[in-house]
């Protein structure tokens, strides 16, 4: 379901704030039931028993032989004695009946209590009156003052059960928010190792879990850091090993007579060529860290790169220069992945290379790409060129180690950015963005 939570922190703060909505109902009906209730049967059993003081006087005065005034003045200090105020319909309704509102409960007791039809309503102000008109005394209205009858017992009920909701919710919303801080730690230390970069060791806190869990990422941490520094150093050992037989073959090659120079330059063409798979091999495995990381405009980037391709490439490159903002880069890493993609469009294309920039102000990303005019990479062959140690189809199929595509992607997404392929629709061969997140981390 979409409405159900799915984080950890949402899902506990749901469920607190679901319980504490059962336990406050059941709070508020059990208050309801034995607390109001029967205040309210108390309040309607004194009324009634005054009401029907009213009724036993009335009775009382007509079977008595006394004079219309002397029944009257009887009738008023009882009344007076009593709080008890007699009205007709109309005198009720000018002394602001109208008002009153009706309550069925208290009308439903007043009736059992009476032995009779009774409706009852209540005037709420700075004084509070109860208006009761039973069939007992056909045509008229009894107002019953009750200077003692508060709203203050009983409207702060709903109050309370939502102060003491509202704060309990709060206090899980704190409780669960501290208890997941070392989670979010957590996940920005992974997603900084899926960058290839190394945090500091988290510090072991919360529950017994999360710092097992802590325990063991700073354990898988250093794991594989030790795993990358151990094969960057094996690559490094082996390179070094291999450029030395390579640099003696060279001078003894060099040293051949000239009626075999034909064979010499074979020769010296394959170990530049080996040269060069070692230096990816190098690329591919070196590490760059945060610290190497500055502010640097992606033009002036291109521009470098652009400017210092060898002499003896044929293609004809064109570069288009969008607005740009400085970004956090590591410079190096960044041209190395602008010369391979334009290696790779210079060795497959057929003479043009497009360069394109820009700066995506909705998604805060800028972007580069680098197109040719080449056949292209068939859709379904992306995801397999991109993996190390292999190449595409024979229509770019050339000399290399393969690893010049993975390499770019190695560096893009350290970069926290993403690599995308498609058809140039102003060359009509291969089209490689690249995309990089303009949000700094620190201060350009």
């Amino acid at each position: 379901m979409k409405l159900f939570p799915r984080s950890a922190f949402a899902r506990t703060v749901a469920l607190i704030a679901f319980l504490l909505l059962i336990n406050q109902v059941v709070s508020y009906v059990m208050v309801g039931l034995y607390v109001v209730k029967p205040s309210l049967q108390q309040i309607s059993s004194v009324v009634a028993k005054q009401v029907q003081g009213i009724l036993v006087l009335d009775q009382w005065l007509s079977e008595r032989d006394m004079s219309t005034a002397e029944k009257r003045i009887l009738a008023k200090r009882y009344t007076d004695a009593v709080g008890i105020d007699g009205f007709t319909e109309r005198e009720a309704l000018a002394n602001d009946l109208s008002n009153a509102s009706t309550y069925n409960f208290l009308s439903d007791q007043m009736s059992q209590y009476l032995a009779a039809d009774t409706e009852v309503r209540i005037a709420q102000g700075d004084i509070y009156y109860v208006w009761i008109r039973t069939a007992s005394l056909e045509g008229y209205w009894l107002r019953i003052r009750l200077d003692t009858f508060d709203e203050a017992r009983f409207s702060p009920l709903l109050f309370y059960l939502i102060l003491i909701g509202g704060l309990s919710v709060l206090g899980g919303m704190w409780f669960t928010n501290w208890q997941n801080k070392p989670l979010k730690s957590l996940e920005a230390a992974a997603a900084q190792v899926g960058r290839g970069e190394y945090p500091d060791e988290l510090v072991e806190r919360g529950s017994t879990e999360v710092i097992a869990v802590t325990r063991a990422f700073n354990q898988m941490t250093q794991g594989v850091k030790q795993l990358e520094q151990d094969r960057a150093l094996l690559m490094a050992g082996v390179s070094h090993d291999l450029r030395t037989p390579l640099t003696r073959i060279r001078l003894a090659t060099e040293m051949m007579p000239a009626s075999e120079d034909f064979l010499a330059e074979g020769i010296i063409s394959d170990i530049e060529d080996m040269n060069a798979i070692i230096d990816q091999f190098i690329d591919y495995v070196r590490i760059d860290t945060q610290a190497d990381t500055d502010c640097e405009n992606l033009n002036y980037l291109v521009e470098d790169v652009v400017g210092h391709v060898p002499e003896n490439w044929r293609a004809d490159i064109v570069v288009n220069y969008g607005d740009m903002p400085e970004i956090p880069v590591r410079a190096i890493s960044i041209k190395r992945v602008l010369l391979n993609l334009l290696e790779n469009a210079e060795r497959y294309g057929s003479g043009r290379v497009l360069i394109e920039t820009g700066y995506n102000t909705e998604r805060e990303r800028v972007w580069v790409t680098v197109s040719d005019d080449g056949e292209g990479i068939p859709a379904a062959q992306i995801e397999h060129v991109l993996q190390p140690f292999t190449q595409g189809d024979k229509a770019r199929a050339a000399k290399g180690s393969g690893l010049g595509l993975a390499i770019v992607q190695r560096i893009v997404e350290r970069h926290g950015g993403r690599i995308t392929f498609g058809r140039s629709t102003k060359l009509g061969g291969l089209a490689v963005r690249i995309e990089l997140p303009s949000v700094k981390t620190k201060p350009c």
